[in-house]
């Protein structure tokens, strides 16, 4: 494959994760605070690669693939705290305990986010949509490591 098409592959992936994001949002599924998160690498990686097609300065490749790192490794992280191996943002997860005042009861109650980021709304084959961004933005990765190769 050409540089090019490597480029286009890569923050096209980028732009198919981000379309899918949103078309899964309009179907009702709305997204949490990590789900968020995981959006800006997607859009950092869709526009270095807009500029790596129409510049050829040798960082823009890696800048991608830290990008995709990124994005894949908060799609671990979101993965963690769907499946309880560690505690999410607070504001973003159930928790919290009975033993304060009724009043503290209340304002935790009222604090806390409408979307939790440690239940999964949807899974295929087992794994929630923050397991596939993780699995595909490390293979977005590698694309961008073969442009960055690219002489």
């Amino acid at each position: 494959m050409t540089r090019t098409q490597l480029i286009l592959l890569a923050a096209g992936g980028s732009a198919a994760l981000l379309a899918g994001a949103h078309v899964f949002e309009a179907l009702g599924y709305a997204p949490c605070k990590l789900c968020l998160w995981q959006r800006g690498p997607h859009w950092a990686a869709v526009a270095i690669g807009l500029a790596a097609l129409v510049t050829a300065w040798r960082l823009l490749p890696w800048a991608g693939a830290l990008a995709a790192a990124a994005t894949g490794a908060l799609g671990v992280y979101h993965t963690g705290v769907e499946r309880g191996f560690w505690q999410g943002p607070d504001s973003c997860t159930s928790g919290g305990s009975l033993s304060g005042s009724a009043e503290d009861l209340l304002n935790e109650i009222m604090a806390a986010p409408l979307i939790r980021c440690d239940e999964v709304a949807w899974s295929l084959f087992g794994l929630s949509m923050a397991s596939w961004n993780a699995i595909l933005s490390f293979a977005l990765m590698a694309l961008w490591i073969a442009v960055a190769r690219r002489r």
